[in-house]
């Protein structure tokens, strides 16, 4: 593999180590990779004292929610009449359809993803991915028990959205969730209410 070659660099009558060129490059890329799985986990994360929800049930999850409120992310800019759809995989996973209204451009926005449980598919706790091998964190952190309403984070406390399935949540649920969620952490003050 790595050899211990030296060669005349030309001109300078000096030797260069071939195994120390090819040494620094493949530690340069054993850190780079060190790096992208840090930050990939990271991306997979759940906030600190937050948990996620038990008994999960992912085929009572199936259909479609409404985005009710969430804190400002670059994805969602400006879109209004937010909703996502999910549906099983053949491998497991769920397919993830999120789709949005952009007023400015009079037009529909659509991503399609993908989404894989961290660990047990009982735990409310998924990996999604709308691009390659890229996967950001889906914690579900609060959902109801008949599975009408629920409260998403991401893998911190700047991502955070509240979701119905209905277009409307009636005010006592949302401001509960609200308030669970700023006692989390959540700076609930900068949530964006959703226009449906």
């Amino acid at each position: 593999m790595c050899k211990n070659r030296t060669t005349t660099l030309p001109g300078s009558g000096k030797t260069d180590s071939v195994f120390k060129t090819d040494s620094v490059f493949f530690i340069n890329r054993i850190l780079l990779l060190f790096v992208l799985g840090t930050f990939i986990a990271g991306c997979v994360g759940i906030p600190s004292n937050v948990k996620p929800v038990q008994g999960f049930n992912a085929s009572q999850y199936l259909g479609t929610w409404y985005e009710i409120a969430r804190l400002e992310n670059s994805f969602e800019t400006g879109l209004e009449q937010i909703s996502a759809q999910y549906s099983p995989r053949e491998d497991g996973g769920l397919r993830v359809l999120n789709r949005g209204y952009d007023p400015e451009k009079q037009r529909w926005k659509e991503a399609e993803g993908k989404a894989f449980f961290v660990d047990q598919p009982t735990e409310g706790r998924l990996k999604v991915s709308f691009f390659g091998p890229f996967y950001g964190a889906y914690n579900i952190i609060s959902l109801d028990e008949h599975y009408g309403y629920s409260m998403v984070s991401g893998p911190d406390f700047s991502y955070l959205w509240i979701l119905s399935r209905t277009p409307q949540l009636p005010d006592t649920v949302l401001k509960q969730l609200v308030t669970k969620a700023q006692e989390l952490g959540f700076e609930t003050n900068k949530l964006i209410y959703v226009k449906q």
